[in-house]
């Protein structure tokens, strides 16, 4: 038998008043996996979140987090953990106060805190800051901290709500490897505008546009690296047989390739291929022995889209945030 999902939406919908936010949405977030919200400004994605977090409950059809309602605290107690985005440390505790605060109301043993809680803090490469106030720390230890109070107690689904917000890019690489350090050992689900962040982090995700859900699957599927390559070509290079030239014509005559065609405007070929023939590096062995043997000057090769550009597809290049 096929294993319960860590997390589950069945034709949920959402509505504040006469405006649906959440919008029949059906999703499952399989156990064991990091996985990404995705969506434009409006497209429900926070409110998704807010749903599985139990901070908000569906007008209609159910939510279900390790097999039980987020309204289930005692039962989901220590079980579940969420980071959400402006989640505030109180300024006049210590970081290792905090901490064990959040220890005791996860029903750790009095006993087990104390090592639970400096465990974490090493996680995040903390261990310094135990004695510190909270409101002393900065922008980057405070998430860290907070991100630390995320893991306390080895909960099984873990919910990050734009957990690099705010970070200058070295301080947000290192919250993603923090990030990236627990997978296998819970569920997390992310929730973020940064696209190349969640393409990095993520196993799957679900895109969704004005609440609902217009795409999900593995990151693989959903920009296409199984079934499409991209090569970047030098300026000059035009369609021909000329050497030098782009040979499209015998491009699309290899066995594998469904489709191939030249952007001269974007000098880019792009080459779709069946994936139950062949796997993407095999195609691009193949295409690039092709374009070599017609002398054709390459500047670089890619599989599939990118998540952003997907996203930018299924969303009518909204503004991607919240």
């Amino acid at each position: 038998m096929a294993a319960e999902p860590a997390a589950r939406l069945q034709r949920v919908t959402k509505r504040f008043g006469a405006k649906t936010a959440v919008d029949d949405v059906t999703l499952a977030i399989d156990e064991g996996v990091t996985f990404g919200l995705i969506g434009p400004n409006g497209a429900g994605k926070t409110t998704t979140f807010s749903m599985l977090a139990g901070y908000l409950s569906p007008t209609e059809g159910r939510v279900e987090v390790l097999g039980l309602l987020p309204s289930a605290v005692d039962r989901l107690r220590a079980r579940l953990s969420v980071l959400p985005q402006d989640a505030l440390l109180p300024a006049t505790d210590t970081v290792g106060e905090f901490l064990l605060h959040m220890a005791r109301l996860q029903d750790i043993p009095a006993k087990k805190a104390l090592d639970a809680a400096r465990t974490v803090l090493d996680e995040v490469a903390g261990r310094d800051w135990w004695g510190q106030r909270c409101g002393s720390l900065s922008h980057g230890m405070a998430k860290r901290v907070a991100l630390a109070q995320a893991f306390l107690g080895e909960p099984e689904l873990v919910l990050l709500d734009e957990p690099t917000a705010g970070l200058d890019p070295r301080v947000a690489r290192e919250m993603r490897e923090l990030i990236a350090a627990r997978k296998g050992r819970a569920t997390i689900v992310v929730s973020s505008h940064n696209l190349q962040e969640l393409e990095e982090l993520c196993d799957a995700a679900a895109v969704l546009d004005r609440g609902r859900v217009v795409a999900s699957g593995s990151i693989a599927e959903l920009t296409a690296a199984n079934e499409e390559i991209r090569v970047q070509v030098a300026p000059g290079t035009t369609r021909g047989t000329q050497p030098g030239q782009v040979p499209v014509e015998k491009l699309r005559e290899l066995p594998v390739v469904k489709s191939a065609s030249l952007d001269e405007e974007r000098l880019e070929i792009t080459v779709y291929f069946e994936r139950r023939q062949a796997d993407a590096e095999s195609v691009i062995g193949q295409v690039l022995s092709l374009l070599l043997a017609h002398q054709v000057r390459i500047s670089g090769v890619a599989k599939g889209r990118g998540l952003e550009q997907r996203v930018m597809d299924l969303t009518a290049g909204q503004g991607l945030n919240r």
